[in-house]
């Protein structure tokens, strides 16, 4: 075992940001913010996000919209729900915003999304793969226009 304090400091930030992604996956719906994400593990702000970019590609903030985006897709391929249900349902405070990212990671607007998915379209397929499948785009990279 290795006595190196700068590796053991990194598996502890490692440990403090997987319960950090474990509390936005779980609490999602919830109001979050950085602040309080980070004093949960006793960590600024400032370094939470820039470890938590380090070690999983996007800030905290990103990560939760995906969440919060993941969720909404499914939400709105069940049907039963306007958008604006959904935009509150999982956690949005503000419509403007969860259009423009849900647009962003999805290439299409939520009510274009919801108007597009047909009946039992994932009926038969096991939850864990149908979330692979419909996983939304990270990083702005969904395509501009639909393929067709």
């Amino acid at each position: 075992m290795t006595h190196d304090p700068a590796f053991a400091l990194r598996l502890r930030d490692l440990a403090r940001l997987r319960r950090v992604r474990d509390r936005i996956d779980r609490d999602y719906m919830q109001p979050l913010n950085v602040e309080e994400l980070a004093r949960g593990v006793h960590m600024s702000a400032g370094h939470l996000s820039r470890q938590f970019k380090l070690a999983y590609g996007e800030s905290p903030y990103s990560y939760l919209m995906t969440r919060r985006i993941e969720r909404a897709m499914a939400l709105l391929r069940r049907g039963g729900m306007n958008v604006t249900e959904v935009c509150f349902e999982v956690g949005c405070s503000s419509l403007g915003t969860f259009s423009t990212r849900f647009t962003e990671l999805v290439g299409v607007p939520p009510s274009v999304y919801r108007s597009s998915q047909p009946p039992q379209a994932l009926d038969g397929i096991p939850p864990c793969v149908a979330k692979q499948v419909t996983r939304p785009i990270r990083n702005q990279e969904a395509p501009l226009d639909p393929p067709g």
